[in-house]
C-alpha cells in the first residue's frame, strides 16, 4: 500500500531539495529520520515533515500503527513552482533598482509498506 505527501510553495529552490531528497530515497522511514539531522541544509526541517506526513497518511489508509522500520521512502521528487509570485528588488548602481525574483519549489514524497 502506498500514501503520498505533499509540501507546495516551498521557499527553497528545486536542486537544494533535491539534493536532500537524493539521500533518503529507497531507505526506510527510521534510517531516513536518522539520516535526515546530519545532513547540512536548510531544507531538511521541510523533508522531515513532509515525510512525517507521508507516514501519518499510510498509517489512516491501511487503518493500523505501522513500524516506521517496515515502511520505505519509495519516490521522492521535487519540482520548480512558479517565481512569479515573489518579486523581490535590489539597490543598483546610480539609483536603480534590480528585480529578482525568489525560488518556491514543491515537494512530493511516496512512501510504502513494501521494499521498492
Amino acid at each position: 500500500m502506498e500514501a503520498t505527501a505533499y509540501a507546495r510553495f516551498q521557499r527553497y529552490g528545486a536542486r537544494k531539495g533535491a539534493q536532500v531528497l537524493g539521500q533518503i530515497r529507497g531507505k526506510s522511514v527510521a534510517r531516513a529520520e536518522s539520516l535526515l539531522p546530519l545532513i547540512p541544509r536548510r531544507a531538511t526541517g521541510v523533508v522531515a515533515k513532509t515525510l512525517k506526513s507521508a507516514v501519518a497518511n499510510l498509517q489512516v489508509r491501511a487503518g493500523k500503527k505501522l513500524e516506521s522500520g517496515s515502511v520505505f521512502v519509495k519516490a521522492a521528487w521535487v519540482g520548480q513552482g512558479p517565481m512569479g509570485q515573489l518579486k523581490r528588488v535590489l539597490p543598483a548602481p546610480q539609483g536603480r533598482a534590480m528585480t529578482f525574483k525568489r525560488k518556491v519549489c514543491h515537494l512530493t514524497m511516496v512512501v510504502s509498506d513494501e521494499r521498492a
